[in-house]
């Protein structure tokens, strides 16, 4: 054993792509694409005001007078007495967005969607600038679906979604916004800045209060502000707010559909021709595969390679296992097997990824495959590691040489 390595080998950092769509008035979109003349009208989607119905979404011309969402619906025709009101048809909203996570996945399986209206992606290992990446989901949005929609584009999730409100705010026309709008890696803190606070994830109106009588209105002013302080007055949130306004956040998307397969994937920021250290990255990947299918739990029969090459092509090759397997060493052997048939000593090497598919539950305890090998010691000993691992880290147990399959 050994102590926590600060940073694994061959992992290099490099500032992710993430996009934040959020699609404009969603409701009201798609009640124009069943009634046309709705356009450029101030109506609402929601429950009659007699039966004290709520306002579950408003076309921008009514958000114009005042109206809202959440907002009682009598209060809404109050401030607008011409206010259109139509019933929501939440299954046919509930199908469309179904229609739009599609073509989401279609770009990347990293998605995360955080509502019926709402989702991040993480882009980062496509070749795109990530501005391109927003501009044709938003043509593809409108074009195939007739649905507008906003995005943000930044390194973080945290950025993201203000890039996405600054962006709608700023295109206040009465129409849609169908705004983008980009915050280059490294100008996190420059962009939130002059941003009020109440724009700041986790800062509700009675925090904003207490902030003010401190003299903070700005994100900025909450990013100059020290965070021991912060901590003080705010507990473990003040530190959470110091880091947040300085545009630090490193929560991955995470990816909400049932699990078809499991799979781990670095890209490398310098191309990598080093068959050891490839080798070693195709270990790790195994390992954590195999330690997500423990968790959950889960066993599969297929395991996967991606490998994409200098030039972006790239490529997948599977093997099919004689019993499914949740082992790393397994894994591990399969996947460096498909690696040797496709890889060429020295030629560069972009990405890596490893896979299992074909999911299902393991055999309960006691419960012996006919083709059992005898490994239960292997298990054991595997479950011991992982127990390890939980509770000091990743690398508290590592092997002492990359052995072959």
């Amino acid at each position: 054993m050994e102590g926590r390595a600060s940073a694994r080998p061959f992992r290099f950092a490099v500032p992710r792509k993430i996009l934040h769509l959020d699609l404009d008035a969603f409701f009201c979109a798609v009640e124009e694409l069943r009634d046309p003349s709705l356009r450029g009208q101030p109506f609402a989607v929601g429950g009659h005001p007699e039966e004290r119905g709520v306002v579950a979404s408003c076309s921008y011309a009514a958000r114009r007078f005042g109206v809202r969402s959440a907002m009682p619906m009598a209060r809404a025709i109050k401030l607008c007495p011409g206010l259109l009101v139509t019933p929501s048809r939440h299954k046919v909203y509930s199908e469309v967005s179904e229609q739009v996570m599609a073509r989401l996945h279609a770009l990347t399986p990293l998605v995360e969607q955080i509502s019926i209206d709402e989702a991040f992606l993480d882009v980062t290992d496509l070749p795109e600038p990530g501005e391109a990446l927003a501009r044709r989901l938003q043509s593809a949005m409108r074009g195939e679906l007739g649905l507008p929609c906003s995005l943000g584009v930044a390194a973080n999730k945290l950025v993201a979604k203000v890039a996405t409100e600054v962006g709608k705010a700023t295109n206040r026309t009465g129409t849609y916004p169908n705004a983008i709008t980009v915050v280059p890696p490294g100008e996190e803190a420059a962009f939130l800045a002059p941003l009020p606070v109440e724009m700041l994830w986790g800062v509700g109106p009675k925090t904003a209060v207490r902030l003010a009588a401190l003299e903070i209105h700005t994100i900025g002013d909450v990013a100059g502000w020290p965070e021991d302080d912060l901590a003080r007055r705010f507990g473990k949130m003040g530190q959470e707010f110091s880091l947040r306004a300085k545009g630090i956040d490193d929560r991955p998307v995470v990816t909400m559909r049932v699990a078809k397969s499991v799979s781990q994937e670095t890209t490398f920021v310098r191309d990598v021709s080093d068959g050891e250290a490839l080798r070693r990255t195709l270990r790790e990947l195994s390992e954590g595969v195999g330690r997500q299918l423990r968790r959950e739990p889960l066993t599969g029969a297929t395991v996967r390679l991606k490998l994409r090459w200098a030039n972006f092509t790239t490529l997948t090759r599977q093997t099919k296992l004689s019993q499914p397997t949740d082992r790393d060493d397994v894994i591990y052997a399969a996947a460096v097997q498909l690696f040797e048939r496709v890889w060429r000593a020295g030629k560069p090497v972009r990405l890596l990824g490893v896979g299992v598919a074909d999911l299902r539950p393991p055999l309960r305890a006691g419960q012996l495959s006919l083709w059992d090998d005898g490994s239960e010691k292997q298990r054991r000993l595997q479950a011991a590691v992982d127990a390890l691992r939980e509770r000091f880290g990743e690398r508290v147990v590592r092997r002492g040489r990359l052995e072959d399959p």
